[in-house]
């Protein structure tokens, strides 16, 4: 289990620092012009900490910029615990919890992060099919109902998800509550676009 007690959770410029040797292993990259290693760091008070002045293009920018955490007044550290618990926590992890988690002063910013995050954590456009030769891929679909507290149970409100699992890698979930002519079509119509022919599939005996 990893320890919360780390500095990149409780520190923000340690989280600053794991960040940027995270997504720039080579060297500050500029977001605007591309230049890789050619920044100069900006001190001084009336700078904000972590930026640069890209030496090509002439224009600051920091290590958020161009992602979720842009512009967000949020301590990185909090930002770098949040993504750690929402991606760790097997059975998800709610706005309210993650308030309390990271001490936030308010239920709509633990929102707006999550939903932030979430957003961060889905596939690009082209982010292509996965597995491939020598992988196996675990597939199967399953019924997600609104809690009986929360509404009474109806057929319509149910959701239809579709998972596929590259053992040791990534993940691709679909929502199939648009039904083709029938379940095992669409389910197998989400395989064929997801995954790589090339593939070991493995599924609950379901036939497809």
């Amino acid at each position: 289990m990893t320890n919360l007690t780390l500095p990149i959770f409780t520190d923000p410029e340690a989280a600053r620092a794991h960040l940027e040797a995270l997504y720039w292993p080579n060297g500050p990259i500029c977001p605007h012009c591309g230049t890789v290693a050619e920044a100069t760091r900006i001190n001084g008070k009336s700078h904000r900490p972590g930026m640069y002045q890209c030496n090509a293009c002439r224009k600051p920018f920091s290590i958020t910029v161009g992602t979720v955490m842009e512009r967000s007044h949020v301590p990185l550290n909090k930002w770098v615990l949040a993504f750690h618990l929402m991606a760790a926590s097997k059975k998800g992890i709610s706005a309210h919890q993650l308030m309390r988690m990271l001490g936030l002063g308010s239920y709509r910013t633990a929102w707006f992060m999550a939903h932030r995050i979430r957003e961060a954590m889905a596939p690009g456009a082209d982010a292509g099919p996965i597995g491939g030769e020598g992988k196996i891929v675990e597939t199967d679909e399953t019924e997600i109902s609104p809690s009986r507290k929360s509404r009474p149970r109806k057929r319509s409100l149910n959701m239809k998800i579709v998972s596929l699992v590259e053992r040791g890698g990534r993940v691709r979930s679909r929502n199939i509550s648009k039904l083709d002519r029938s379940m095992t079509r669409t389910v197998r119509n989400v395989v064929k676009q997801e995954l790589d022919p090339a593939s070991t599939l493995h599924t609950d005996g379901a036939v497809w």
